[in-house]
């Protein structure tokens, strides 16, 4: 074989070689790591990381003796999303109490997460998981109707800045944990006519009521 024809198939096999790569990586029903963390960072791009694990309504009112449950509040006051009053609340025709209120400022509700389902509640959403790495799937085929176990590591890319501040994460621990460092957690992926989705997701962070992360 002259050299000129070496050229000629070794230009061929790599013409070959780049159009099965690319009809791989256009098919979405194609069990490979591309399509599995396409699959996640889709669904987390419409599920965003919110601050309370179920949507909350303002104004809402908590007694001054009671610093667990201001401190939370006051820390988003520090950072304008929320505005606080004080008033006395009657206990007694003869006592009362001190409590502040609590509001959404003008920055709140620019950052607030509106519940459609329910009127008049909402979240503070800051971010957005983002797949850093598969870590293991379990094995199964690009057959429509096909399913998958799958462990990855994520990282919340482009976090809020008020999300980051030392007092917010100091009122809220999981923001702290949930922002340090890629996280691990697990996923159920399902294999669709229109390609790989997820129809199960689930942290492997614990966390409490107070700043527990939506999924």
């Amino acid at each position: 074989m002259t050299r000129q024809n070496i050229r000629i198939t070794l230009r061929a096999a790599a013409l070959c070689g780049a159009a099965a790569l690319l009809a791989t990586g256009c098919n979405k029903k194609a069990d490979n790591t591309v399509n599995f963390t396409s699959a996640i960072n889709t669904y987390y791009s419409a599920h965003p990381a919110c601050l309370w694990s179920d949507p909350i309504k303002f104004p809402v009112q908590a007694d001054t003796s009671d610093a667990s449950k201001t401190s939370s509040y006051d820390a988003l006051v520090d950072q304008g999303l929320l505005v606080r009053t004080t008033a006395e609340k009657k206990k007694f025709i003869i006592a009362s109490k001190q409590v502040n209120n609590y509001d959404l400022s003008d920055k709140g509700r620019a950052a607030w997460t509106a519940d459609t389902s329910q009127p008049g509640y909402g979240n503070f959403c800051y971010g957005h998981r983002k797949v850093s790495s598969i870590d293991s799937s379990t094995p199964t085929t690009d057959a429509v109707g096909a399913t998958t176990q799958i462990n990855y590591h994520y990282t919340v890319a482009d976090a809020a800045g008020w999300a980051t501040a030392a007092e917010t994460q100091n009122a809220y621990p999981q923001l702290q944990t949930e922002l340090a460092a890629p996280q691990n957690a697990q996923a159920t992926l399902t294999n669709t006519s229109n390609g790989w989705q997820v129809s199960s997701a689930k942290s492997s962070n614990t966390s409490s009521n107070d700043g527990k992360i939506v999924e």
